[in-house]
């Protein structure tokens, strides 16, 4: 597959780096930033990614921009014919989701989302384990520390125009996608969000709490204020059984769950982290003609839950 990749930024080295490991053919790269383009040698750069995708011949573009960049770029490249791995969030408003999945729609190319987590031993377990038992009610936690300095280290985050959001559309939303896509999509929200410790670095929330359901209720709770970054926990409770996940571990009442041991029959263990296996797992749905879960609707369920808490403030709303 010939790759291409815009945007140099912290998430796109990491998807840079998995396309060289996995042995793809990385044939452009973009970003608006020259003095990035300059560490890269052997590949073309460019500084605009409407040339490099209608100069080059790309299988694949890998998105790893700004959020607010996103829509745009990911329609544009649709309309070409190119398959599209989008980091997430796909957008940041309900209109551009609408568009993002009208364009998906027409286009003979492909469209996934970057929700990894999804990948990891430990959420694949959950979500198999937890498939066929009553799941009376979920939680998730996330508590992070993201101070001044993260802020000021991009100036597209912390503002709505830009970002979107603050803890909620970019990191809790992982989080989110786990629990609905473990629980079920929810279809209202009650929630609030609040900014804490942040009020003069960013104008929006660093804290958010929100209760979602349909048959199923599930929680989240998330903030950026925490002194340092905690291991993200979900919990699932069912009549008998409290299952407790966290990035790399499940416990089932308390007890570790041995993934080579007591579970070999029930969940195959895969090596590498999240990335790696969903770029790979993109990659072998396009040669294979297989569908890929995260399309664009797949991709978009999280996002809109994010967006219905922003407007909730409080009040119970329709996702």
């Amino acid at each position: 597959m010939r790759a291409a990749i815009i945007g140099l930024g912290v998430i796109g080295k990491v998807h840079l780096e998995v396309l060289e490991k996995q042995g793809e053919n990385i044939v452009a790269l973009c970003d608006v930033d020259i003095e990035k383009l300059g560490e890269y040698e052997g590949v073309k750069k460019y500084l605009n990614y409407k040339t490099m995708l209608d100069v080059e011949k790309i299988d694949v573009v890998h998105i790893c921009t700004p959020h607010y960049l996103h829509a745009e770029m990911v329609i544009y490249a649709l309309n070409q014919g190119i398959n599209v791995l989008c980091e997430k969030p796909l957008c940041i408003s309900n209109e551009q989701i609408d568009a993002v999945l009208e364009a998906e729609k027409k286009s003979s190319a492909k469209l996934g989302v970057c929700f990894q987590n999804r990948y990891n031993n430990s959420s694949a377990f959950a979500k198999k384990y937890l498939a066929d038992k009553e799941i009376e009610y979920a939680f998730g936690n996330v508590r992070w520390h993201r101070d001044q300095a993260y802020y000021q280290t991009a100036d597209w985050r912390g503002k709505w125009a830009t970002e979107g959001g603050g803890v909620l559309i970019n990191q809790a939303i992982h989080t989110l996608d786990l629990l609905q896509w473990i629980v079920g999509e929810p279809k209202k929200v009650c929630g609030g969000t609040f900014n804490l410790a942040l009020k003069d670095v960013i104008e929006v929330e660093d804290t958010a709490c929100a209760d979602f359901w349909d048959e199923r209720k599930f929680t989240l709770f998330a903030t950026n204020t925490s002194p340092q970054d905690m291991p993200i926990e979900l919990r699932f409770f069912t009549k008998n059984e409290v299952v407790t996940v966290t990035p790399d571990d499940v416990k089932i009442n308390g007890k570790t769950v041995d993934f080579d041991k007591d579970f070999k029959w029930f969940v195959k263990r895969s090596y590498g982290n999240g990335h790696e296996k969903l770029i790979k797992d993109f990659y072998e749905c396009l040669e294979s003609g297989r569908k890929f879960s995260i399309d664009g609707a797949e991709g978009a369920k999280a996002l809109k839950a994010v967006l219905a808490v922003y407007k909730s403030r409080g009040e119970v709303v329709e996702i």
